[in-house]
């Protein structure tokens, strides 16, 4: 269990079944909504297990990971990867065989990504490696989208951008607790290697471009009022947490200053995604009368 990396499967599928509701414009078949989630599941799994293979050594120097798995000795590499191999296999058969062969292609391609993009390249060598690498994570809308479609418009791709946004500032509120750790393992995550000023103001940008994407999708989905209202609603309590921080690095709080109101603003996002995402559902549920 710890090898998959619960929690964020958990995230992941949040952004599944939703995505699944507005495509069907109602509540798609049971077996469907399971198949496609356990598929999801086990692809999610797989890739995260193969990150905590690759990154094994620097989650020995981060107090954050230091407990893992493969950094305890619990669970040995070669023992870890027959794992992964073993639950994308799965993953790929299972959604190729009863649900459709994009979704399975897109789930594949999302743990291709995440391990040969983000854990083996760029997470070590660019600032903009969860910028880029945070595609991975988009991923399960478009398996869901697919899911139940067969095929994905603009719809689910400005569902895809919405959390591709969400991302950075979501992930740079957590590095800034963690800048010390991150620069201990000399990864180059941007609160580490760069200015807060960089850094606030960057995660500013990127919350614009996700309300934008949020909105956009609404219209694109042709999603009502409750959506419309919410997500707008939601859109600016994430901003106003954005500006807190911003405004206490313009007057001059430190790192360890800031880790309190960053969490803050870090568990926010994780609230913040999962109730845009159920309330599109029950936008769609509402309005066909379910």
């Amino acid at each position: 269990m710890a090898l998959t990396k619960p929690r964020i499967i958990q995230e992941l599928l949040i952004t599944t079944i939703p995505p699944m509701i507005v495509a069907a414009q109602g509540v798609p078949s049971v077996s469907l909504m399971v198949l496609t989630v356990l598929g999801g599941t086990l692809a999610a799994g797989g890739a995260n297990t193969f990150n905590m293979v690759i990154d094994r050594d620097i989650d020995a120097v981060m107090h954050r990971t230091r407990n893992r798995p493969l950094v305890t000795g619990i669970v040995t590499p070669n023992e870890a990867l027959a794992f992964a191999f073993v639950m994308e296999a799965a993953a790929f058969v299972l959604l190729w065989s009863t649900v459709n062969l994009l979704a399975a292609v897109l789930a594949l391609s999302a743990c291709l990504f995440y391990v040969g993009v983000y854990t083996l390249w760029l997470k070590r060598t660019s600032v903009e490696n969860i910028v880029i690498g945070g595609a991975a994570g988009a991923a399960p809308v478009l398996v869901g989208w697919a899911a139940v479609t067969g095929s994905l418009g603009w719809a689910p791709w400005l569902l895809f951008l919405v959390i591709f946004f969400w991302t950075p500032p979501h992930f740079w509120a957590l590095a800034i607790r963690y800048k010390d750790d991150y620069a201990a393992a000399s990864v180059p995550m941007l609160p580490s290697v760069a200015s807060l000023t960089t850094t606030v103001n960057k995660m500013l940008a990127y919350t614009v471009l996700m309300l934008g994407a949020a909105l956009a999708f609404g219209l694109s989905a042709d999603l009502g009022s409750i959506y419309l209202v919410a997500s707008t609603v939601l859109g600016l309590v994430f901003l106003v947490f954005n500006l807190d921080l911003a405004r206490r690095v313009r007057r001059g709080d430190d790192a360890e200053v800031l880790a309190g109101p960053a969490m803050r603003f870090f568990s926010y996002s994780i609230s913040y995604l999962t109730l845009l995402f159920v309330v599109m559902a029950v936008d769609v549920l509402v309005r066909s009368g379910l």
